[in-house]
């Protein structure tokens, strides 16, 4: 093996969001002769020093790169992520956007893996949706495109038949996942220290004609998630990849936004909504409540909606979607105060099933049966331990 390049050592480390004192705890890179680990780290990076093979792969596994990529010349090049959407806050750091990027690149590996098994199994039937539309037809005809396509009764999303948390989510994933879409929830890279702010990012799409991947931000309240799924949708029919979040101020955004607003709460619906500029917030606050607890969707999308029907002004939108994340947030902080004072609840295998979807799992479930895949590819399609495959696809209905 040709000596490991220093600059990559650098490069790995703060692509994956590290400062030099995390990074020295992660790798067990210790105090030594009155040396700091932050320190004999920084000497490292310096090529001062070269690191032991023990100490490579501990880097590879906590930067989450490759063995092989420390003895490249140089850095590779930025994950294709594909367009980038977002219009982030002010104080969007590196270490976020490292954490984004690591997110992109793993599900990108993981979608190339589903779509080559498929390949390689004759069953890459390319999906005639997948960048048919142009957005100069109109957000309304979008709209009708996806309802159409996915067969979506509004009625049984907002009524359905009581499965899954909410209702309304768990139908529009099955319908999604019936089309060929793959949908997970993702919210962090295996811990809660590395949870992605869902102003960072909200959801992404891969539209990829065989195997399209919506991931969506699990962070996020889960009366959002139907929202965010039809909205990554508009870009699949698009056929555009790319990362969403923060506030909608592209034309592209808030072209998704609007047909994915469309499908839940239909104009024709709040046509009759008397205007509400100029009135009480507490006022305001009641009626997009009454909206949004009758229709399964989030208050926040509500009054996004009406905003851009001209109910209400900018201002106001700006006010109330800012009261109801904090308030979410708060009642989800007392859930989990709950919960841990509470013994029981679901499953590992029953928690890591919802995230991935019915398509993934059951996917690999048929795959293993056929031999088509190892329980380590497996394992690295799903995000879990090969010793954790068989159980998981188990316990698939």
């Amino acid at each position: 093996m040709p000596k490991v390049n220093p600059s990559i050592l650098r490069w790995a480390r703060e692509t994956a969001g590290l400062n030099l004192e995390d990074a020295a705890e992660k790798v067990g890179l210790g105090e030594a002769r009155g040396v700091a680990g932050s320190d004999r780290l920084a000497m490292l990076e310096a090529g001062d020093s070269e690191p032991t093979r023990p100490m490579l792969l501990k880097m590879a596994a906590q930067y989450r790169r490759p063995l092989l990529t420390f003895y490249l010349a140089e850095p590779p090049s930025v994950a294709a992520r594909g367009e980038d959407f977002r219009t982030l806050p002010a104080e969007f750091a590196k270490r976020d956007a490292a954490l984004v990027d690591t997110l992109l690149r793993e599900v990108r590996a993981r979608q190339e893996m589903v779509r080559a098994v498929l390949e390689t199994e004759d069953e890459a039937t390319p999906l005639d949706f997948v960048g048919s539309f142009d957005q100069g037809q109109g957000a309304e005809a979008l709209a009708t495109a996806i309802r159409t396509r996915l067969a979506f009764d509004l009625q049984t999303f907002r009524h359905g038949n009581g499965r899954g948390t909410p209702k309304g989510f768990a139908y529009l994933r099955e319908r999604a996942e019936a089309a060929g879409v793959f949908v997970l929830l993702i919210g962090n890279l295996g811990s809660h220290h590395s949870t992605l702010n869902v102003e960072l990012f909200r959801g992404f799409a891969f539209a990829d004609p065989i195997a399209p991947f919506v991931v969506i931000n699990d962070q996020d309240s889960e009366q959002a998630w139907s929202f965010t799924l039809l909205h990554e949708l508009a870009h699949i029919w698009l056929g555009q990849t790319g990362v969403s979040g923060g506030r909608p101020a592209s034309a592209i955004e808030t072209f998704c936004n609007d047909v994915a607003g469309r499908i839940l709460l239909p104009t024709a619906e709040i046509a009759q909504e008397p205007s509400l500029i100029g009135a009480p917030q507490e006022q305001v606050i009641a009626r997009i409540s009454a909206i949004a607890d009758a229709r399964q969707v989030s208050h926040s999308m509500v009054a996004y909606k009406l905003y851009r029907e001209g109910i209400i002004d900018q201002d106001t939108w700006s006010a109330v979607t800012t009261l109801f994340r904090q308030q979410w947030l708060r009642n989800r902080a007392a859930q989990r105060d709950r919960a841990r004072e509470n013994e029981g609840g679901p499953s590992y295998y029953t928690v890591k099933r919802h995230k991935l979807g019915n398509r993934l799992v059951e996917l690999s479930k048929r795959m293993l049966a056929e031999g088509a895949l190892s329980p380590s590819k497996a394992a690295a399609i799903l995000g879990v331990r090969a010793s954790n495959v068989y159980s998981l696809t188990d316990s698939a209905a």
